[in-house]
Parts: structure tokens; C-alpha cells; sequence
């Protein structure tokens, strides 16, 4: 399957990727070490991040979200202290909103991809999802 992305919205989440990951560092997190967190997903992830998202299996698009969950929260955060630290309607304010608002409105459309491949896999294999499926079930562009 295909997630299809805006110019817009690309930009919103690679310049939110930079910043999650500069704020999400592991000097920055001790806590973040570990064998596969959502920092190195993200890290495997932003090279591609160039265009539209060729999403194979139900486990590729949970590893997107769960990407695009970090982009989306690190960029509500910077919303919130460019609102605070100015005014609702300063330049840099209002330019964080539409940065949040873009990375948000992908990550809802990646959600609503997961459900369908979800109810996809249930309706093929006529049984509920499992684990197995998630990963071995594959969706062609």
C-alpha cells in the first residue's frame, strides 16, 4: 500500500524527524537505550522520507507510526512553547501549527491505512489478526 505524502506534509515531518531526534538523543534520554526503540526505527526510517511511502506488511506501517507518533508529539511540544513564548498568532507560532497540523494529518492517515490492513488480513485469512500475519502478509504497491 501506498501512504501518499504532501510537499507539505514531507517537510513537516523530516524537519520534525531532525528535531526528535536531536531532542531524543541518547545523551539527551539515557533511558532510550535498548535493542529497538522508536529512535532507531526513526533513524532506519527518515532516509525515506523523500516522497509517497511504499508500506508492504501491517508491521512496516505500526513501525511508521509509531515514527510518526515521535514527529508528531516533538512537533506539538514546539507548538506549545512557540504559542506560549510569543502570541497565538506570531509568525513562528502560527508557522509551528502548520508544521504540527501537517506531520498530524499524515499520521491519521497512516492510522486509518493500519485499520484497513487490518480488517484486510481478517476478511483474507478468515480468522483474527495475529501476530504471524503482521509481518508475513503482504500488501503490493
Amino acid at each position: 500500500m501506498i501512504l501518499h505524502l504532501g510537499y507539505e506534509e514531507l517537510t513537516a515531518l523530516r524537519d520534525g524527524a531532525v528535531l526528535a531526534l536531536a531532542q531524543e538523543s541518547p545523551s539527551n534520554n539515557p533511558s532510550s537505550h535498548g535493542p529497538v526503540t522508536v529512535r532507531s526505527r526513526l533513524l532506519a526510517l527518515v532516509p525515506d522520507l523523500g516522497g509517497d511511502v511504499g508500506i508492504e506488511t501491517l508491521r512496516e506501517q505500526s513501525e511508521w507510526a509509531d515514527a510518526f507518533g515521535l514527529i508528531v508529539e516533538c512537533l506539538r511540544r514546539e507548538m506549545e512553547v512557540a504559542v506560549a513564548a510569543t502570541h497565538p498568532a506570531d509568525e513562528d507560532a502560527v508557522a509551528s501549527y502548520f508544521g504540527f497540523a501537517h506531520a498530524y494529518s499524515a499520521l491519521d492517515r497512516l492510522h486509518r491505512m493500519g485499520r484497513q490492513m487490518e480488517a484486510m488480513i481478517e476478511v483474507l485469512s478468515g480468522d483474527t489478526l495475529i501476530e504471524l500475519n503482521a509481518a508475513e502478509f503482504v500488501f503490493p504497491d
